[in-house]
């Protein structure tokens, strides 16, 4: 194994960070896609609906239990076969980000179904009922009493979530996708698996800096969104 290169270990930075924009799109999409599905699958476990409740809790257990690279490779080779056999729809040529962010969107609204629950049932239902006797519709109560305060609860745990979606999100590569990882593996396999090292530190600070963005990021929030937080606190007290 050759000796660190530290001008090798610059260089990578110049080869991997073209493809930063795939790996952020692939990123962005999951979770607003994920964070959709993660509110209608939360909605069906608080609905009265003891078939949704089923469903979604089934939903939960089953993708909650199956690990990231699995659920990535049975959306993109059992997904396309599933289309063509039972509606005779082909989709083998469809880019596999789609299928990427498929499988991550299925994977992490599972998560964000029980983030949003928890943050939802938090927040004092007695804050709604008092909203509901002085006139304001379910909709009012729900957008100007319980879902600011429900943010601010959720977003440590979002924040915690998407984190994770981006660890995963890695995993792309392996079924060829040429994101930031599928750059840095196809830079390893050109030198012949030399300058391993040198690669995989460059990535890891490349992500180290993402989650640093997530992190500061979510810190703002939470203290922009307090404030918000504690005012609806107040109306509804006042409205007690």
């Amino acid at each position: 194994m050759p000796p660190f290169s530290f001008k090798f270990f610059l260089s990578v930075f110049g080869q991997v960070l073209p493809y930063l924009p795939v790996t952020l799109l692939i990123i962005i999409l999951s979770i607003i896609f994920s964070s959709l599905l993660g509110v209608i699958i939360a909605r069906g476990q608080l609905g009265s609906s003891k078939v949704w409740r089923t469903v979604s809790q089934g939903y939960v257990f089953v993708l909650r239990s199956t690990p990231p690279i699995v659920l990535l490779f049975l959306v993109f080779y059992g997904l396309p076969k599933l289309l063509l056999l039972s509606l005779n729809i082909n989709i083998n040529d469809w880019q596999k980000s789609i299928f990427v962010i498929i499988a991550l969107s299925l994977l992490f609204a599972s998560n964000l179904a029980e983030v949003f629950k928890s943050a939802y049932l938090s927040v004092n239902t007695g804050q709604r009922e008092a909203a509901l006797m002085v006139g304001l519709s379910e909709w009012q109560a729900f957008y100007r009493i319980t879902l600011p305060q429900a943010i601010v609860v959720a977003l440590p745990n979002f924040a915690n979530t998407v984190a994770a979606l981006i660890k995963d999100a890695a995993l792309a590569y392996v079924i060829g996708l040429l994101d930031m990882m599928g750059a840095g593996d196809n830079l390893i396999s050109r030198n012949f698996g030399h300058h391993s090292l040198e690669t995989y530190l460059a990535l890891a600070i490349i992500y180290w800096i993402l989650f640093v963005i997530i992190e500061q990021s979510a810190k703002y929030l939470e203290k922009y969104l307090g404030k918000g937080h504690t005012i609806a606190s107040k109306s509804a007290e006042v409205v007690a």
